[in-house]
C-alpha cells in the first residue's frame, strides 16, 4: 500500500508549538483494507508528518468496545504496518468475538490494544484524555468521523487543549443530491458543532474557505480558517509490491477516482458512444476508468456492465495498485475529470504532476493550483469536451512514443509546503 506524504522533510520553526498534539486516527485504521481514496490519504499524509514532528504526539483511534489511544511509538507501529512493513499480529479473543475474520477491525483492533497506553469504553473518554495528555495539546481531526459532541467534550476537558478541524468541503450541504438525506443531516449537525468549539478550522483551498464562511457566517463569528493546499510528491505513486503494467491500446485516456455521482462519469460515457458511432475503428479511443464502485450510483454501474464498449474501447479497474496506475496514466493521452464539485481534486494535480493533458470542469478550485494548465470545458457542453478529447487523441497519436512535455515549469504543491504551514498554526 502506497503511503502519500513519504519523503517528507519538516522545515518548521514553530511560533507557538503546542506540548502535544491528538491526532485522530479512526479512518486511517480502514487503510487495512484497501487502497487509498482522496481523504484517505491525506489522513495518511497527517500521520506520517505528526509522527515526524518534533514535539509529542498522540493517537486517539474509535473501536469498537470504546477509545484506545497510542503513544508516539505506537502510533508509528501502525504505521509501519499500514505500509506493509511490518506484519500485523493475530487477532485476539475480542477481535474474534466481535469482527468477521475479513474485516479489517479483526486485525487491526487487537494491534491497538497491544500497542496503546490506555483504553476505555466511551463514558470514560475525558478522564483518560485528561490522564495522558499536557495542558495545551491541539486535537487535529482530518478524518471527520470520530468529531462528536462526545469527543470535542472530552478533548476540550484537558485544560487550554484547542480543536483544530480539517474539513475538505461542504459538499453535502451544497449538493445533497449526490448524498443521502442522513448524511448531509450528519454534516450539517458537525459544521454546527466546528462552529460552536473549533479554535481554527484547517482547508484545502480558497474555494473551500469561501464555502466555510459562506455556511457559518449567519451561525455568528466565525472560526480562524488556514488554507493549505494538499501536497503531491514526487514519488507519490511509489509501491514496493510492483505488479505487471496494463497493457492498453492507445491512444486511451483516463477517468481517476472512486466511482460515485458527482464525478459524473455518465457524461464521459455519453461521449464514447456519441465517438464509437462516428470514428472508424482504428481512430477510435479507448476509456480507461480506475476506482472503486461507491454509492447511489446503480444506474451507471448497470451501464458499465452492459454497455456494448466494454472489453473493446473501455476499461474498468477497481483495485490496482499505485505503480500500475501511474504507469498507464504516463501512458495516457490525456486525464479527464468532469467533476460537478470539488472541495480539491487530487487526480488532475496528480495528472498534471507528471507532465499528463488534463481535460476538467470549470471549478474555480482548478484554477487556483493548476491555474491555465488544463483545457476547462464546462460539464454543460459535451461538445466542447468531444472536442477536446479527439484534439488530445490526435497529439497522442502524433507523439507516439516520445515522452511527455507538458506543462514545463510547472511545480505543483508538496506535502512538506502543506505541514510547513499546518504545523506552524496548531
Amino acid at each position: 500500500m502506497r503511503t502519500p506524504g513519504g519523503g517528507i522533510k519538516l522545515d518548521i520553526t514553530p511560533n507557538n508549538s503546542p506540548p502535544a498534539r491528538l491526532f485522530e486516527m479512526t479512518r486511517t485504521m480502514s487503510l487495512h483494507s484497501g487502497a487509498p481514496s482522496g481523504v484517505d490519504r491525506v489522513c495518511l499524509a497527517y500521520l506520517k508528518a505528526l509522527c515526524a514532528a518534533p514535539e509529542p504526539v498522540f493517537g486517539l483511534v474509535r473501536t469498537a468496545l470504546g477509545y484506545v489511544l497510542l503513544d508516539g511509538a505506537g502510533m508509528q507501529d501502525m504505521l509501519l504496518r499500514l505500509e506493509d512493513q511490518k506484519p500485523w499480529g493475530p487477532p485476539d479473543f475480542l477481535s474474534k468475538l466481535m469482527h468477521k475474520p475479513d474485516r479489517y477491525k479483526h486485525y487491526t483492533e487487537a494491534e491497538l490494544r497491544r500497542l496503546c497506553i490506555d483504553r476505555c469504553r466511551p463514558s470514560g473518554l475525558g478522564r483518560m484524555l485528561r490522564k495522558h495528555l499536557p495542558a495545551g495539546t491541539a486535537y487535529i481531526n482530518v478524518d471527520q468521523n470520530n468529531m462528536s459532541s462526545r469527543t470535542i467534550a472530552a478533548v476540550k476537558a484537558v485544560p487550554n487543549a484547542r480543536f483544530a478541524p480539517f474539513l475538505h468541503d461542504t459538499i453535502p450541504l451544497d449538493f445533497p443530491e449526490y448524498q443521502t438525506s442522513e448524511s448531509a443531516d450528519r454534516f450539517g449537525q458537525m459544521l454546527k458543532r466546528i462552529h460552536k468549539h473549533a479554535d481554527l478550522i484547517l482547508c484545502n483551498s480558497r474555494a473551500t474557505k469561501d464555502d466555510i464562511i459562506r455556511h457559518m457566517a449567519p451561525m455568528g463569528a466565525v472560526p480562524p480558517i488556514q488554507v493549505a493546499h494538499l501536497g503531491v510528491e514526487s514519488n507519490c505513486f511509489q509501491n514496493g509490491d510492483k505488479q505487471e503494467a496494463l497493457n492498453l491500446r492507445d491512444p486511451y485516456f483516463v477517468i481517476l477516482g472512486t466511482i460515485e455521482p458527482r464525478k459524473n462519469h455518465t457524461l464521459i460515457l455519453d461521449i464514447w458512444e456519441a465517438l464509437e458511432a462516428e470514428l472508424p475503428e482504428q481512430e477510435m479511443p479507448h476509456l480507461v476508468i480506475f476506482g472503486r464502485r461507491g454509492w447511489m450510483n446503480e444506474d451507471v454501474f448497470a451501464r458499465l456492465d452492459t454497455t456494448r464498449l466494454r472489453g473493446k474501447y473501455l476499461h474498468e479497474f477497481n483495485d490496482l495498485n499505485d505503480d500500475q496506475i501511474q504507469s498507464a496514466l504516463r501512458g495516457s493521452a490525456g486525464c479527464l475529470f468532469p467533476s460537478f464539485c470539488e472541495g480539491f481534486g487530487l487526480p488532475p494535480l496528480e495528472a498534471a504532476s507528471l507532465g499528463v493533458p488534463v481535460i476538467c470542469n470549470t471549478l474555480p478550485v482548478f484554477r487556483e493550483f493548476l491555474a491555465d494548465i488544463p483545457i476547462y470545458a464546462s460539464v454543460t457542453d459535451s461538445y466542447a469536451w468531444k472536442q477536446a478529447i479527439l484534439k488530445l487523441a490526435q497529439q497522442a497519436q502524433a507523439r507516439g512514443e516520445t515522452q511527455l512535455s507538458e506543462h514545463a515549469g510547472f511545480v505543483p504543491p508538496d506535502w512538506q509546503s502543506h505541514f510547513n504551514v499546518v504545523l506552524k498554526v496548531t
